[in-house]
């Protein structure tokens, strides 16, 4: 009795070849890529933008630089999608 079940897990085991489909494949790796990037990107612009229009407030002459640092992680998305259509 236990050689025949040993010898049914021995054929499943040396089972080598299977044809599916890869987990996650090109398409869906570039578009978690550009997903995750914009998801960290409105994360940062969370607290700069906040601070940004803090400064604003306080200080008229900060609108430039506000608006400047608020627009920086937004760079984070263009590279991520330029990367993909380099590769």
């Amino acid at each position: 009795m236990t050689l025949e079940i040993l010898s049914a897990f021995a054929d499943i085991a040396l089972q080598e070849t299977v044809e599916e489909s890869p987990f996650l494949t090109n398409t869906g790796a570039a578009a978690l890529a550009v997903g995750l990037s914009a998801l960290a990107a409105g994360y940062a612009e969370r607290g700069i933008g906040a601070a940004a229009v803090g400064a604003i407030a306080e200080d008229d002459d900060m609108f430039v630089p506000g608006i400047v640092m608020t627009v920086l992680p937004e760079t984070l998305v263009i590279f991520a999608i330029v990367a993909i259509f380099l590769v």
